[in-house]
């Protein structure tokens, strides 16, 4: 947990988190801006017959992930806010990813509910739960609707940048029946 310590850099980032088992969280069915609740993450789970196990790493499929390349992609798709983010890693996830441009729900849409609310905390609230409890996040992942459901390992060690606040990775699913 954080605990009120600095967020950790990218070179800080323990490479125990990098290479453990995946599950695909599906929520294509979603509107472009949804922020998905600790509810619709148990859902999926059960949909799935899966029960998280820490350490392993999420990836959220999103429809953001069929509209890269497109000028639509940085509004497309769903995001996790605070309560997913911490429901997630309160179970011991520590690395999670999206196809989305963001952890976050994409930011136009997140615009126009503060406008609406005048309520910061909807600004970043995934990333910003990492001030609570430290995980990393990857984005724009690709090929996400390929994956099973489970049963993969992933692998994702982060370029080690000195005091970066982010970094890129050469992320890898590693499908195999023994897994």
């Amino acid at each position: 947990m954080n605990r009120g310590e600095p967020a950790w850099t990218i070179d800080q980032v323990p490479l125990d988190w990098c290479l453990q088992p995946g599950v695909k969280l599906d929520f294509r069915h979603f509107p472009d801006g949804y922020v998905v609740t600790p509810q619709e993450i148990e859902s999926e789970l059960k949909r799935i017959g899966h029960t998280l196990l820490p350490l392993e790493i999420v990836l959220v499929n999103t429809a953001a992930g069929a509209r890269y390349g497109q000028p639509d992609y940085v509004s497309a798709g769903c995001g996790m806010g605070r309560e997913a983010t911490l429901f997630l890693t309160s179970r011991g996830v520590r690395v999670t990813g999206t196809d989305g441009w963001s952890w976050d729900a994409p930011f136009v849409h997140t615009a126009k509910r503060y406008i609406e609310t005048k309520n910061s905390a909807l600004i970043w609230e995934g990333h910003k739960a990492s001030r609570e409890v430290g995980y990393a996040h990857i984005e724009k992942l690709h090929n996400l609707e390929l994956l099973p459901d489970s049963g993969f390992l992933v692998s994702c060690f982060p370029v080690k940048i000195k005091s970066a606040s982010a970094g890129w990775s050469r992320v890898v699913a590693i499908l195999d029946e023994h897994v």
